[in-house]
């Protein structure tokens, strides 16, 4: 037997831990020490991306996955587009990557590093790097919402603001409704001749 019929037939064969008596997933992190546009570094040497450095883009809480800018990369089939004109194409994407394979980087040795956490005499909370005593500062974008698939148009089709407000749209009642109000008629009309017939009776 071939090693790598071999190594199939190990993976198939091995029992799906999730299902074993006992295990437990990951919890998650209490304190989340990687945000978004933070510098990050592949610290697990099994990684096929050990040692690369990246800003990280998007942080998955859920799932404690992380996708790194250029950190990653995976040819992801895009599917043509007649509404827009596009063609299908292949094009390489930055995959995510779990929260424990990553750390941050040391702004001063450039290193990765684990962290700390103090206050300043402010009071400000600041993340401190254990490798060289280094104040790590959040990145601002990170308190930005994030802004995804959004199609910006070039060309306008109208230029007057009276035409952008105007209401063009015209509500069409509905059968029922229109026997709704045809009956309040007659009500309103049969109410209108009793009172008249009263009226003339005295």
């Amino acid at each position: 037997m071939s090693s790598g019929r071999a190594k199939l037939m190990d993976m198939l064969m091995r029992p799906n831990r999730s299902k074993l008596k006992g295990y437990q997933k990951q919890p998650p992190p209490k304190r989340w020490n990687i945000v978004r546009g933070d510098t990050v570094q592949v610290i697990q040497r099994k990684h096929p991306e050990f040692g690369k450095q990246g800003k990280v883009q998007v942080v998955i809480r859920e799932k404690m996955r992380v996708i790194v800018e250029n950190v990653n990369l995976a040819p992801r089939r895009i599917p043509a587009d007649p509404m827009r004109g596009s063609k299908a194409e292949t094009v390489m994407m930055e995959r995510s990557i779990h929260y424990s394979n990553l750390n941050l980087v040391d702004p001063v040795t450039g290193f990765p590093t684990k962290i700390t956490h103090t206050y300043l005499e402010d009071g400000t909370k600041v993340r401190i790097s254990k490798r060289s005593g280094a104040i790590i500062p959040k990145p601002q974008v990170w308190k930005q919402p994030q802004i995804s698939n959004l199609i910006a148009s070039e060309d306008s089709d109208t230029t007057n603001a009276a035409e952008v407000w105007a209401v063009t749209y015209k509500g069409r009642t509905s059968k029922w409704e229109e026997m709704r109000q045809e009956l309040l008629r007659t009500l309103e009309e049969s109410k209108e001749q009793n009172v008249r017939g009263g009226d003339n009776s005295q």
